[in-house]
C-alpha cells in the first residue's frame, strides 16, 4: 500500500508532504506522467559501416524525435501541473470541511458508544466534496459511520502523526492507494481549550475521514488519454515540415553528387544551379568555383600534353628521312670498313653501330605517340599462338638452346595481332638477353580462355625499389647510367600493345632468382 502524507500547516514532518506537493510513492497503475520512464540509449553504429537508412530517413527521424520530445515533455508537464491542481483542490477542500465538522464536535468526556456513533454518521453525511466514511478512536473505543469498527486504508503512519503532543489542532492527510483504488485519509484530533488565552489540548479522542478519490483519478487518465491522443496528430502533422525540410537539404546534396559523378565521368564543364544564400549555397559555389579550375587547370595540361605529343611525333617525322640516308650510308660503310686502316674502321663502324640506335628510337618515339594519339589500332586474325613466338625467335636469330629455351603448349589458336604480338615477345626476350642471365626461357600456354606468355631469365632480378616503374618510359634503374642498349621506350610499347589487346603485363622476381615477366591476353 502506497502512502502519500501532509499536514494542513504547510509543515513537513516525516512521513507528511505539504498541499501542493507530491512525495515521491507510487500510484495507481497508469497514472503515471508520460516519459517519466527511463529512455533507452541509442548505440552509434561505427563509421566505417555504412548507415542502413539514407540521409532523407535520418532527417525525418530527427525532425519526429524532437517533435515527440516536446510533444511528451508538454504533455508530461500538463499533466503535472493539472494532477497536482486536481488532487490540491480536492484535498484542500475535504481537510478544511472535515476540521469544520470537527471543531464543531461537542463531546462529553469520557465519551461513550453511543455518542460518538452518533457524531460520526452526522458527519459523515454533511462530507464535502462527497460523502465520507468516518472512524473514531478514543482509547480502545472503535467507532465508525460504517459496519466495520476500523479502517484498513488508515495507515499506522497517520495514527502516530494525529496522536502526536504536537498534532493537535492542525489535521493531517494522506494519499493512498489500495488495490488500485486511491483513497484521501484525512486525521483530526478533537481538542478542548484549557484556559482563557485559547490553548489547545488534546482529548485523546481522533476522527478519521477516508474518501476515495476515483473521480479525480478518471479525471487524471482522461487528461493522460487527452494527451496521448493530442500527440499523434501533432507527430502527423509535423511529419509534412520534416519531408519538406529534408527535400530542402537533399536537393542541393542529390544536385552535388550528380556534378561529382559526371565530373568523374570527364565533363569538367558541370556545374550546380546556385540558389539562395544559405550553407548549401555557399557549397555549391565553392563546388562551381572549384570545378572551373580544375577545368583550367585540365585544359592547359591537356594542351600542353598535346603539344609534347605533336614535338615528339614531328621531330620523330622529320628525323626519319636523315636517318634512311644515314643508314644507307653506314651500310656501305660497313662493307668497306675492311679495306680501311683501323683507326678509321673502328670509327665506322661505332657511327653505324649509333645511326641503327638512334632509327630504333625513332621508330619507338613514333610508335608510342601513335599510342598516345589513339591512333593505334588492332588488325587481329587467328593465329597460332606457338607458332608467332617461334618465328619471333627465329627472326632474331634467337635459335641458340644456350641462349633462349622455348616451352611452347601446341594447338593454341588465338585471335592476335601479330605485327604487335611480335613485338611484345621481342621486347621481352631482347631485355632478359640485355639485363638478365641465360638462359632466358619462353613459355607458352593457356589457362582457361587466356593465353599466358612467360619471359624469364637467370640474372640477379630486378630490384623491388625499380620493380613498380619497369613500364614507365625511359626509366633507369642506375641513375648514373645516361647511355643504355635500348631506347627505353622497349617495356612501356610493351604495356601499350597488351592493354590493345585487352590484357595484363606483370613483371616479378623468382623465388630461385631471376626476374619473370608475365602477359595475359584473352584467346
Amino acid at each position: 500500500m502506497d502512502t502519500d502524507t501532509g499536514t494542513d500547516e504547510g509543515t513537513e514532518a516525516p512521513g507528511s508532504q505539504a498541499p501542493g506537493s507530491e512525495a515521491p510513492v507510487s500510484e495507481a497503475p497508469g497514472s503515471e506522467a508520460p516519459g517519466a520512464g527511463p529512455r533507452r540509449r541509442r548505440t552509434r553504429a561505427p563509421r566505417l559501416r555504412p548507415h542502413p537508412f539514407g540521409l532523407r530517413t535520418r532527417l525525418v527521424l530527427a525532425f519526429l524525435l524532437v517533435a515527440a520530445v516536446g510533444c511528451g515533455t508538454t504533455a508530461a508537464l500538463t499533466y503535472r501541473a493539472a494532477r497536482n491542481a486536481i488532487l490540491e483542490q480536492t484535498q484542500n477542500t475535504a481537510v478544511s470541511a472535515f476540521r469544520e465538522q470537527v471543531d464543531a464536535l461537542y463531546v462529553r468526556l469520557p465519551a461513550d458508544a453511543a455518542s460518538l456513533r452518533t457524531d460520526v454518521l452526522r458527519i459523515a453525511r454533511q462530507g464535502k466534496p462527497r460523502s465520507w466514511r468516518v472512524y473514531a478512536e478514543y482509547g480502545t473505543l472503535r467507532v465508525s459511520s460504517t459496519d466495520r469498527p476500523t479502517s484498513s486504508v488508515i495507515t499506522p503512519e497517520l495514527r502516530a502523526r494525529a496522536r502526536a503532543r504536537d498534532a493537535a489542532p492542525h489535521a493531517g492527510f494522506q494519499r493512498v492507494v489500495k488495490n488500485g483504488t486511491p483513497y484521501l485519509t484525512i486525521a483530526v484530533p478533537a481538542v478542548f481549550l484549557a484556559d482563557a488565552r485559547g490553548t489547545a489540548q488534546p482529548t485523546g479522542l481522533v476522527l478519521y475521514a477516508v474518501m476515495e478519490l476515483n473521480e479525480e483519478e478518471a479525471n487524471v487518465e482522461a487528461m493522460v488519454t487527452a494527451a496521448r491522443d493530442g500527440a499523434l496528430p501533432a507527430l502527423a502533422v509535423a511529419l509534412i515540415p520534416a519531408l519538406l525540410a529534408a527535400r530542402g537539404v537533399l536537393r542541393p546534396v542529390r544536385e552535388l553528387r550528380q556534378a561529382a559523378h559526371h565530373m568523374g565521368q570527364g565533363r569538367l564543364d558541370t556545374r550546380i544551379h546556385v540558389k539562395g544564400g544559405d550553407e548549401l549555397a555557399d557549397l555549391a559555389r565553392t563546388f562551381n568555383e572549384s570545378a572551373g579550375r580544375l577545368e583550367r587547370s585540365v585544359a592547359e595540361l591537356r594542351s600542353a600534353e598535346a603539344r609534347a605529343r605533336r614535338f615528339a611525333s614531328d621531330v620523330s617525322h622529320e628525323l626519319r628521312t636523315p636517318l634512311a640516308g644515314m643508314l644507307a650510308v653506314t651500310e656501305v660503310l660497313d662493307e668497306d670498313a675492311g679495306s680501311l686502316d683501323s683507326d678509321t674502321a673502328r670509327a665506322v663502324r661505332l657511327i653505324s653501330a649509333e645511326t641503327g640506335k638512334l632509327a630504333v628510337l625513332v621508330e619507338d618515339l613514333m610508335e608510342i605517340s601513335r599510342f598516345d594519339a589513339r591512333a593505334a589500332e588492332l588488325h587481329t586474325d587467328e593465329v597460332d599462338a606457338a607458332d608467332c613466338v617461334r618465328k619471333t625467335l627465329q627472326r632474331r636469330h634467337w635459335d641458340d638452346p644456350d641462349r633462349v629455351v622455348p616451352h611452347l603448349a601446341e594447338g593454341i589458336r588465338a585471335r592476335l595481332d601479330p605485327r604487335r604480338f611480335d613485338v611484345v615477345v621481342a621486347n621481352l626476350v631482347g631485355n632478359a638477353l640485355r639485363h638478365g642471365g641465360t638462359p632466358v626461357t619462353v613459355e607458352l600456354y593457356a589457362e582457361g580462355d587466356v593465353l599466358v606468355t612467360e619471359v624469364a631469365d637467370r640474372g640477379p632480378g630486378i630490384d623491388p625499389e625499380v620493380l613498380p616503374h619497369v613500364f614507365d618510359r625511359f626509366y633507369k634503374a642506375d641513375r648514373a647510367r645516361t647511355r643504355s642498349e635500348g631506347s627505353g621506350l622497349g617495356l612501356a610499347i610493351t604495356l601499350e600493345n597488351v592493354r590493345l589487346h585487352g590484357g595484363t603485363v606483370t613483371a616479378a622476381n623468382r623465388p630461385g632468382g631471376g626476374a619473370v615477366f608475365t602477359v595475359r591476353t584473352p584467346l
